[in-house]
């Protein structure tokens, strides 16, 4: 009877919608790749449901135990940097009673957003309207294997925003990608590879993954859909001192109603090194390569190599900290050759008084193409990154991206209380070359009249992470558009009102059980 009270409570909780949003992509301001430096509050919830007799006292002292214990591996813990993507209470689990070596999760987030004054050419017909969605996601984890050497892992999603269906309003598959499977993949661990205190392990089927610090790489955390692949993920490591990954893939395409699938013609492979053998000195060294020739049109086709390389030193209380990035491509973009490069500088400080202040300078620059129209191509491809957690919220916001971009900038980052974190940012945009596309806007002057200057922004952002199950995310976004929009011809597309200044609003939750 206890057991039927509470799914019928988790079947009440779901429909009413009470639901979460990733509470942003956090990035090094919150965590440094490998490990999570909030300290969420007490689980007074879950003590509430107790103390209301929705819990029984068995399943209450199954979930306080397994709160105490350390969290097991999954077998995607290897493959993704951010742990709380994978790592909560399992609530539901506990509940069905369920043995170690399965694992049971659910989650889901519902966020409202809005922004007003769009500006990319395909919102023409909208007429610089304001554009608010509601996007919604829900996940379904579903493990077996628990720490063994053998593992399997399920992970579906549905994805879909609400109120986008008007003229101008932004949708694609960053934002639905209904009832899908995000990963399916099976995975073989060696802790002690042959007595020699290595670490291997093997992934094979759909899986996603963070590399370095995500910019090529990334599972997406703040848009809604994220980026999968289909193929072999291996990696040989020792301890924490160092790794090599390596993984031979095709990526998957996203699809807003049928389910994704991924294509022959579309191969992407790469290296990665991971050397942690000097705190102040940590390095990353890595090689790309995408054959991409699934479009039928010749000038969409991908063929080059991305070499880089990233240097750095973590955040400490009282101390500097920094992280260079440099990445360059070569090959072939359509039938033109193809030459881009990306630049990446971070120089913070983290003062040793009351809520941790860390204050941050920042600078980008990725190449755009100098003369569109010739055999040269000088675009940088950012492939699979993710953006949110240095330039902005994504979703149906996100102008800016790691093509044709000159920006410096600065943020700072406090802690008032545990489990809250604050930041503000400031950035100013440019474009690097004034005769190529802005971002994947579809806006471009080729005559360069327009100039470069984007503009600038304000971004306040606030999180607030209760426990592992529990939190909540808001942020504005104020966008001081630059003279680019007010000199761009009638010919560029720019939709009415698209010079104007942007306004960009969310809220959010995340549930997890």
């Amino acid at each position: 009877m206890v057991r039927t009270r509470f799914l019928l409570w988790l079947a009440i909780f779901f429909l009413a919608g009470i639901s979460s949003t990733h509470a942003v992509d956090y990035g090094k301001e919150i965590q440094k790749d490998r490990g999570e430096q909030t300290k969420p509050s007490q689980d007074s919830w879950f003590k509430h449901l107790y103390g209301t007799n929705w819990i029984a006292n068995e399943q209450y002292t199954v979930v306080a135990e397994q709160r105490g214990k350390a969290k097991p591996d999954t077998a995607d813990t290897i493959l993704i940097n951010n742990r709380r993507e994978f790592e909560w209470t399992r609530y539901l689990k506990a509940a069905l009673h369920l043995p170690d070596w399965v694992d049971l999760g659910v989650e889901n987030r519902t966020r409202f957003e809005s922004y007003s004054h769009p500006w990319r050419t395909n919102q023409v017909i909208g007429n610089g309207r304001t554009d608010a969605q509601v996007p919604l996601r829900s996940r379904l984890r579903f493990g077996l294997g628990g720490n063994g050497p053998l593992r399997f892992l399920f992970e579906g999603q549905d994805a879909r925003s609400f109120l986008n269906d008007d003229p101008g309003d932004f949708r694609d598959t960053t934002t639905v990608d209904e009832f899908d499977i995000l990963q399916l993949f099976g995975t073989l661990t060696l802790k002690n590879l042959a007595g020699s205190g290595l670490r291997t392990d093997l992934h094979f089927g759909r899986w996603t993954s963070d590399f370095g610090r995500r910019r090529l790489i990334a599972r997406s955390n703040f848009r809604n859909a994220s980026t999968a692949f289909d193929g072999v993920h291996w990696q040989v490591a020792r301890d924490k001192t160092w790794r090599l990954r390596a993984f031979v893939v095709e990526p998957v395409v996203r699809d807003e109603e049928n389910l994704d699938r991924q294509y022959h013609t579309s191969v992407f492979w790469g290296t990665y090194f991971e050397s942690r053998h000097f705190s102040q000195f940590q390095i990353d060294v890595y090689y790309m390569g995408i054959n991409d020739q699934r479009i039928a049109t010749v000038i969409n086709h991908r063929a080059y190599s991305t070499f880089g390389g990233r240097l750095f030193k973590d955040p400490n209380p009282g101390g500097f900290d920094y992280e260079i990035e440099t990445a360059w491509q070569f090959g072939t973009r359509g039938e033109t050759n193809h030459f881009g490069h990306l630049q990446h500088l971070d120089f913070g400080f983290t003062f040793n008084l009351p809520w941790t202040p860390r204050l941050v300078f920042h600078y980008d620059y990725a190449s755009g193409d100098h003369q569109p129209g010739d055999n040269h191509d000088g675009g940088f491809d950012t492939l699979f990154g993710a953006r949110r957690f240095e330039y902005e919220p994504t979703s149906i916001w996100g102008p800016f991206s790691r093509t044709n971009l000159n920006s410096p900038g600065w943020r700072i980052i406090v802690t008032p209380a545990s489990g809250w974190t604050l930041q503000v940012k400031h950035r100013i945009w440019h474009l690097a070359q004034n005769k190529d596309f802005f971002g994947s806007s579809g806006l471009r002057d080729s005559t360069g009249q327009a100039g470069t200057s984007l503009g600038q922004d304000v971004d306040l952002q606030v999180q607030w992470i209760i426990n592992s199950n529990l939190e909540f995310d808001a942020g504005y976004v104020h966008w001081f558009k630059g003279s680019y929009f007010d000199r761009l011809p009638s010919s560029a597309g720019l939709p009415a009102g698209g010079n104007k200044d942007s306004d960009y609003f969310y809220a959010s939750m995340r549930v997890r059980l």
